[in-house]
């Protein structure tokens, strides 16, 4: 069994900070691509960044410059450090990863449970 544990979330004012943390762990040979994805209200799930195992990463336009992606392998961690926070980025975030549980298995995705953050104007 794996489990994705996003924490971090709150809220903050216009213009702040957060650092969002989500920790992979249970039966894991592998991770390949981790990912941060946002779901406002009345709104799809949209990609907000992701991180290969490389450490190549990519970013939605909408924070480029604002937020940074980033990961720790030996712990089996992705971060989403948000700066210059502004109310459209409210919304819940969801840590992604895509596992490998075993050599010789499959890489499946795996989703968690997503942490609230709001920003105020």
């Amino acid at each position: 069994q794996v489990q994705l544990v996003g924490s971090g979330g709150g809220l903050v004012q216009a213009g702040g900070s957060l650092r969002l943390s989500c920790a992979a762990s249970g039966s894991i040979f592998s991770i390949n691509n981790m990912a941060w994805y946002r779901q406002a209200p009345g709104k799809q799930r949209e990609l907000v960044a992701s991180i290969s195992s490389g450490g190549s990463t990519n970013y939605a336009d909408s924070v480029k410059g604002r937020f940074t992606i980033s990961r720790d392998n030996a712990n089996d961690t992705v971060y989403l450090q948000m700066k210059s926070l502004k109310p459209e980025d409210t919304a819940v975030y969801y840590c992604n990863s895509v596992i490998k549980r075993w050599s010789w298995g499959p890489s499946q995705v795996y989703w968690g449970q997503g942490t609230q953050v709001t920003v105020s104007s």
